[in-house]
């Protein structure tokens, strides 16, 4: 929904999700050090599969309609890098489905990937964040905090203020781990003690590494042919980042 809200212009300042970001680039840029991202295993976007990935080509994966930029990590990591083609269906997938034979693989994420980890059949279970870190050496950056450029040109400061405010609630955030882990575990459900393992994995910034891994998804996604271009990474010249002192309203990376 924040994805539409800013593609619409019904909303200044959101995270969005990498493809959108992609999609949006000519009209947005993002704050330089805050998104959502993993170096290494996630735990929330799984592909669970019925055979091993080599012997999904050809086979049917049913892909979760409420992540296209995930959708387009498997693409990447099946077509591009595997050279698989398998066939793919979106939808959710209700729970009788889940034993259906036909059916070769299923991309879970969030809650839903969480509660099938606990599912007794026998999956096999491909963390994507994971898979893509060993085959490019870089993180995975799921999401970013675009803010439309329009909006940074009528009132940087209030974009400034909202950065900031953003930087104090990471802050707390990572001081109070143990105490959300406890009080969200119970809605998966899953263990505190899983649930803070899993939110340690999640990280909540967006250093060089990150960026560089950001710029090398847009250009396997070019590749793929679901984007039009290569799009630049616009940084905002806000502190905390080495563009601070820049002067252009923001400050592209080339890809």
């Amino acid at each position: 929904r924040l994805n539409r809200l800013l593609a619409e212009g019904r909303l200044d300042v959101g995270l969005v999700s990498a493809f959108a970001y992609a999609q949006l680039h000519a009209r947005t840029a993002i704050f330089p050090d805050l998104g959502i991202s993993a170096t290494g295993p996630v735990g929330s976007v799984i592909l669970y599969s019925r055979v091993p990935v080599e012997e999904l080509d050809g086979r049917t994966i049913r892909l979760t309609p409420h992540s296209a930029t995930s959708v387009h990590l498997l693409r990447i990591l099946l077509e591009d890098i595997l050279g698989l083609r398998p066939r793919y269906v979106t939808g959710e997938l209700p729970p009788p489905h889940l034993r259906d034979p036909s059916m070769g693989a299923y991309l879970a994420i969030g809650d839903e990937a969480l509660r099938l980890a606990a599912d007794p059949d026998p999956w096999i279970r491909l963390d994507l964040a994971d898979i893509w870190r060993r085959r490019t050496g870089l993180p995975f950056v799921f999401a970013v905090w675009a803010v439309r450029k329009e909006a940074w040109r009528r009132d940087p400061e209030a974009v400034r203020a909202l950065y900031r405010r953003l930087r104090s609630c990471l802050r707390a955030g990572r001081a109070a781990l143990g105490r959300i882990s406890r009080a969200v575990a119970p809605r998966i459900p899953m263990s505190p003690e899983a649930c803070l393992d899993y939110l340690r994995g999640i990280e909540l910034d967006l250093d060089a590494a990150k960026r560089r891994g950001l710029r090398h998804f847009f250009r396997r996604l070019h590749a793929l042919g679901a984007l039009p271009e290569v799009p630049a990474l616009e940084l905002l010249p806000l502190p905390g980042d080495d563009a601070a002192e820049a002067p252009p309203a923001v400050r592209s990376l080339a890809s």
